[in-house]
């Protein structure tokens, strides 16, 4: 029998990981209930120097809950959250599951272009928003169902001396405050909604099978996919990270939030994880270095979850600046490939412990993770998470499971595995065979149960910790008058990273104009996701039905980069 009839991964769980964790009754709105009531006086949020006990944030979550039911939010509803990393946004969340709504969470830097076709989807009529974003939502109002938009003022979450000090008549400081705020008349203001003590009425009694998050996700079609993510999906991520973490909760837990929560790995490990034993979120709301930086200088948190090129600033900072970083008894890498030359810089500089895991939107998001013991295998994402089951399979018959150490396809099974995509059941059915969710992912699994990734069958760029899919990038191009054709591919880094690049076949007589071209795919895509350069083919290689094969367009570009060094 091999590594999966085996089950030979449970040898290496650390010595107090149960491999069968009970989720219990719990869900999102108990979990933060508890926190509240057991440890009113302790701190949930910090913020540019700003706090907000449990006690507080509570009462916030209050005021905004009966704020919306007043919007005639109803139990089943779906509500917009495009914020950054800020106190609001987790009021925002607590108050929407409060009051047995869903809280659909989108990056408040999407154009109208992105987001149009995501709000015909799930039809949601509320939104809250970074003001600083409120005409793109209004935008929507034409459109979409979207009625009603609650616009947020980040600067109204900061400490009183900040706020003064943003008034000063400086150009400067004036760059500093259109950062944060952008006036948003328009748009029911934030503070007007929770301005007066206020208590939601006829509250639901919440399910673990309720929906709690919808998140989208595309796919190589380039059509968004929703993702409808349960109560017990994420509780059951969250009770097996607190397994594996060892002692968790025996410090008071400070999480070092500079993932975006409108991701779900930022939202399960920066929002629910703290709440598992009333810990600290520590919020930031852009990932530049002078945040993050005094973040840490200012709360010294113990818990990051984050993508490898953020450890390797970080600590590089330490070094040079002399650093404390020794908080930190843990830290969480996805996204990207972590170098060894990484987590050898990261755990020498922290004296903690780094490791790789593995998720995706669909699996709530952990589906693997290296043993936080020591016993960890770099360049692997790891072993199977507790109540989960991993398989690696035929991809052209899934059936069939691939001999110990042959590639296959990824295939997963456990609690944390949603259970179909938001109105598409064609995606949800080409996504599961026989109740496993078949990730898109080509992998190894070692004899002893270590599984390493080898492809991405789903041809994702990976481009700055962010997932780049290429047929939405080709579709805002294709919209430029003078593009005929175009394949959008990954022009590989030296750091084993891509850049975003577009090879594109132009109408006839139209010239290459590459700054035209990017001026053009800027107003319609966020800025990771613009190409960085055009390049000029004049075929694209094709199949037999005519279908553009990006990776035979991405050989013949780095043939042609190679043959011109």
């Amino acid at each position: 029998m091999g590594a999966y009839e085996t089950k030979a991964w449970l040898a290496h769980y650390p010595e107090w990981t149960d491999p069968n964790p009970i989720v219990g009754s719990d869900t999102l709105v108990s979990l933060f209930n508890t926190a509240a009531t057991t440890h009113p006086g302790r701190t949930a949020t910090w913020f540019m120097g700003k706090t907000l006990t449990y006690q507080a944030l509570n009462e916030q979550v209050n005021r905004l809950a009966a704020a919306l039911q007043r919007l005639g939010v109803a139990p089943g509803d779906r509500v917009v959250i495009a914020l950054p990393n800020c106190p609001q946004h987790v009021i925002a969340i607590t108050a929407i599951l409060r009051i047995g709504a869903v809280a659909i969470e989108h990056n408040p830097l999407y154009t109208a272009y992105e987001l149009e076709k995501q709000f015909l989807d799930h039809g949601a009529r509320v939104a809250i928003v970074f003001d600083r974003e409120a005409e793109t939502f209004h935008t929507l109002q034409e459109t979409t169902a979207l009625e009603t938009v609650i616009a947020v003022n980040l600067i109204d979450a900061m400490p009183r001396h900040l706020q003064l000090a943003l008034q000063v008549p400086l150009g400067s400081v004036r760059s500093q405050r259109e950062e944060l705020h952008k006036p948003a008349p328009k748009a029911i203001a934030w503070e007007s909604l929770v301005a007066k003590p206020a208590t939601p009425t006829n509250l639901p009694t919440i399910a673990q099978s309720d929906t709690a998050f919808i998140l989208y996700t595309s796919g190589t079609t380039g059509t968004p996919k929703g993702v409808p993510l349960t109560h017990a999906n994420v509780l059951s991520v969250l009770v097996a990270g607190a397994q594996w973490v060892k002692d968790w909760g025996a410090v008071n837990e400070k999480v070092l939030a500079i993932l975006p929560m409108f991701h779900i790995y930022g939202l399960a490990l920066n929002y629910g994880f703290p709440l598992t034993v009333a810990g600290q979120m520590v919020l930031v709301p852009a990932p530049k270095p002078k945040l993050y930086q005094q973040a840490i200088l200012k709360t010294r948190p113990t818990l990051l979850p984050g993508v490898p090129l953020l450890y390797e600033r970080i600590a590089q900072w330490a070094v040079e600046k002399h650093v404390d970083l020794s908080s930190f008894h843990s830290a969480i890498s996805g996204a990207a490939t972590l170098p060894q030359s990484t987590i050898e810089l990261w755990e020498r500089v922290t004296g903690g412990q780094l490791i790789e895991g593995y998720g995706l939107t669909e699996t709530s998001p952990i589906l693997c993770g290296n043993p936080l013991d020591g016993n960890r295998r770099p360049g692997y994402i790891g072993v199977p998470f507790p109540n989960t089951e991993i398989r690696i399979a035929n991809p052209d018959n899934p059936s069939e499971t691939m001999p110990d150490g042959e590639p296959g396809e990824l295939l997963a099974r456990g609690p944390q595995v949603f259970s179909g995509y938001l109105n598409n059941p064609e995606a949800t059915q080409k996504s599961f065979h026989d109740g496993w969710f078949r990730t898109g992912d080509m992998a190894v699994m070692e004899p002893d149960g270590f599984i390493r990734l080898v492809a991405r069958i789903k041809e994702i760029i990976i481009t700055g910790g962010f997932n780049v899919y290429p047929d939405e990038v080709e579709e805002a191009v294709r919209t430029h008058p003078d593009v005929e054709d175009v394949a959008v591919v990954g022009r590989p880094r030296e750091d084993g990273s891509e850049d975003v690049v577009a090879c594109v076949t132009l109408r006839d007589g139209a010239p290459l104009d590459p700054e035209g071209l990017k001026e053009h795919a800027r107003q319609r895509l966020t800025r990771y996701k613009v190409p960085r350069t055009f390049y000029h083919f004049e075929d694209l290689n094709r199949d037999q039905t005519g279908k553009i094969r990006r990776r035979a367009v991405q050989q013949e570009l780095v043939a042609m980069l190679q043959s011109t060094q």
